[in-house]
């Protein structure tokens, strides 16, 4: 276990310039160019436009709600007692390809402007049927960039029975009841050869004696000391749930049963569940649905940023937001979001953004960057910069495109120690700097 109850800015020794250094790739020719053919993204999002007021603030507002402690010590009495991400990771037995060996498909999913420099993709077999959404690492959980002796990526997959396969994320929903959400635990210490193992969310039921599974797609994640806090698009007005990254369990049932089974507990083949610690439902208007989350560091105190995903028959404005993070770092509200004495979180800032389809969000200092997710002719998606200002895009190719970055924009994620954002799109996971990003914006 892990706390750190003071951010401590390490300078870059030789030890993480050879981390980057050895894990930079040669992927200029892993994105095809889009040709002249594919539509650009009509018109700019302009500047965003903050919100003053209270009333339509307050549609943003989260009521916390944490499971009672009993509940969680009963579950973990029942099921044995609770692992580290350690021990999750030493029991990592897929592994991901380097991009080299990934086909001319898959790697038509990474950005063409700017370029990754470091990426992988996921085995078809086990991935098949799986939607990939969310994404954090371990830079998001300490400043530092480990966690105990690891650095560690966190992907998240979603899954919906009722739903064919194929659809984008914007695309996508779940039905109460029928999906799953899972998070595949990456073992990054060694940049050139990825392991990793699977964690389903779950959530604990009949007060500790039993768990179900999260219903939901998961489009964000944030990992911030001992919590991550992931989106919950398909359970109601729950907007986030927190999950005590001390509290992994043990499955001892390999079945695609979810929860207490004869014999034991399962988790639909995963060796291991997160049961949530406490969740976050939205106070406000039935019209705001949750979009996707990341961490900003550049606050303080450090931040939860996140986009709202407007009904598809509306034509307002999406919003963004940010709530602050609780200064508890050792106790039991580390890593949990700052609330009021009624136990209500509401975002110090709000704004309107233009921008549609948003798969990704990003703040960091006063710029927010935007991925936005591709027509559905398969196009490249746009990653837009946005600040009080204007709004700025990447572009490609000889004509200048705005279509230039993933085809299925995913989240966003930081990694401040070493300067690199991760996110995910198709079966590809992949880096690149903040500051190509930043270069390719102009």
């Amino acid at each position: 276990m892990k706390h750190r109850g003071r951010h401590r800015r390490r300078r870059r020794g030789r030890a993480l310039r050879a981390f980057l250094a050895g894990t930079a790739l040669a992927l200029t020719g892993a994105a095809t160019m889009i040709s002249a053919s594919q539509a650009t993204v009509t018109g700019s999002p302009g500047a965003l436009k903050p919100v003053s007021s209270a009333t339509e603030s307050a549609t943003l507002r989260l009521k916390e709600n944490l499971v009672p402690r009993g509940t969680l010590d009963r579950l973990s009495s029942e099921m044995g007692r609770p692992v580290g991400v350690g021990a999750v990771l030493d029991d990592a037995d897929h592994s991901l390809r380097d991009a080299i060996s990934c086909t001319g498909g898959e790697r038509g999913a990474l950005p063409v402007e700017p370029t990754a420099t470091r990426a992988f993709c996921w085995d078809a077999d086990d991935t098949r049927s799986w939607r990939p959404g969310a994404v954090t690492t371990s830079g998001d959980a300490d400043d530092d960039g480990i966690w105990g002796q690891n650095r560690v990526i966190l992907s998240g997959w979603s899954r919906n029975d009722n739903e064919s396969t194929g659809l984008s994320n914007s695309q996508a929903g779940v039905t109460a009841g029928r999906g799953l959400a899972k998070v595949a635990f990456v073992d990054a210490n060694d940049p050139s050869h990825l392991t990793y193992t699977w964690v389903l969310l779950v959530v604990p039921v009949d007060g500790g004696r039993d768990y179900r599974a999260l219903s939901s797609q998961l489009t964000g994640m944030v990992w911030y000391q001992d919590k991550l806090l992931v989106t919950a698009t398909g359970e109601g007005r729950t907007a986030l749930y927190a999950y005590d990254m001390n509290r992994v369990q043990r499955t001892t049932v390999d079945t695609g049963a979810v929860g207490r089974v004869r014999g034991g507990w399962a988790a639909n083949g995963s060796r291991y569940v997160l049961p949530a610690v406490a969740s976050y439902r939205l106070t406000g208007s039935e019209a705001v649905r949750p979009g996707t989350i990341s961490l900003d560091r550049s606050t303080a105190p450090d931040s939860l940023v996140a986009s709202e995903r407007p009904p598809s028959d509306s034509d307002r404005p999406a919003l963004l937001s940010r709530y602050s993070l609780g200064a508890d770092t050792t106790g039991t509200r580390a890593g949990l979001l700052a609330t009021d004495s009624a136990g209500r979180a509401s975002p110090s800032d709000v704004y309107e953004t233009k921008a549609d389809d948003i798969g990704g969000v990003l703040s960091y200092r006063s710029d927010w960057y935007l991925a936005r997710t591709g027509d559905p002719d398969d196009a490249h998606g746009t990653l837009w910069r946005q600040t009080a200002d204007g709004a700025q895009a990447t572009r490609c190719g000889p004509e200048k495109h705005r279509d230039c970055w993933s085809p299925d924009a995913g989240a966003l994620s930081y990694w401040e120690e070493t300067g690199e954002v991760w996110s995910q799109s198709g079966r590809m996971l992949f880096a690149l700097p903040l500051a190509s990003m930043d270069r390719a914006l102009g």
